[in-house]
């Protein structure tokens, strides 16, 4: 990774290759996902939880295949589904800082780096194109995502609110994959809390949030079907 603050003299010939599939890095099994993009992901994915990268603490996630490298939603044609997770949208940009400055940096190593293609990022006299202001958008957003994650992981926990799973899927070839290392909501314990913890949940934002993870549960069953249609289609 090699990343450096963008600035429009220095990038004013970079241009972005916005395609999605695995030769650009998205052939990932999770992203990350934040509760302000609960209701667009939970229409196309199931929302789980994992132990954070870079903390001690759990990071919701969308899962995207059944193992490792997998992502069940690409294909020859792109991404299939009709919303991408913002993790995922933001190409090569990151958030960084100048200071006590937010800036918009960018991984001159990413493969999405394009040599004459691609989107550009800077207009001829140097304001930002459309697509870099959209990149700017999302990177704001995660970052407002990114701040919520620990208070609602901590709500979740104080309430008793997750559990680990374990799903073993036997495929359409007759192999056999566990899925693992991942922690859902316990609708039983959800089920038992009082007036007042709903009342302390709801308050925060946080009960909607929890009825579309509980919700986005079923699309497991969608991605085994993926699972076995690529599988059926590799044979």
């Amino acid at each position: 990774m090699n990343p450096v603050q963008l600035d429009n003299n220095t990038h004013r010939d970079l241009r972005i290759v916005t395609t999605h599939g695995a030769p650009w890095g998205d052939d990932q099994m999770t992203t990350p996902v934040f509760i302000t993009e609960f209701r667009d992901v939970q229409a196309h994915y199931p929302i789980v939880f994992q132990q954070a990268d870079d903390g001690p603490g759990m990071q919701p996630v969308a899962l995207l295949g059944l193992r490792s490298g997998e992502n069940l939603f690409l294909d020859a044609h792109g991404w299939d589904a009709n919303y991408i997770p913002l993790a995922l949208q933001r190409g090569p940009f990151m958030i960084g800082r100048a200071g006590p400055e937010l800036t918009i940096h960018v991984d001159m190593d990413s493969p999405r780096i394009g040599r004459g293609e691609g989107e550009p990022v800077f207009m001829p006299h140097g304001t930002a194109t459309e697509y870099l202001e959209r990149m700017n958008s999302v990177l704001s957003a995660i970052h407002q995502g990114v701040q919520g994650v620990p208070a609602f992981v901590a709500a979740l926990l104080r309430h008793g609110l997750l559990e680990s799973f374990v799903l073993d899927v036997e495929a359409a070839d007759d192999s056999q994959n566990r899925l693992a290392g991942f922690h859902t909501i316990n609708e039983e314990r959800l089920r038992a809390l009082d007036a007042a913890a709903l009342a302390d949940l709801h308050s925060q934002g946080y009960l909607a949030a929890i009825f579309m993870v509980v919700a986005s549960t079923t699309h497991l069953r969608d991605l085994i079907a993926r699972h076995d249609k690529r599988i059926t289609r590799q044979a």
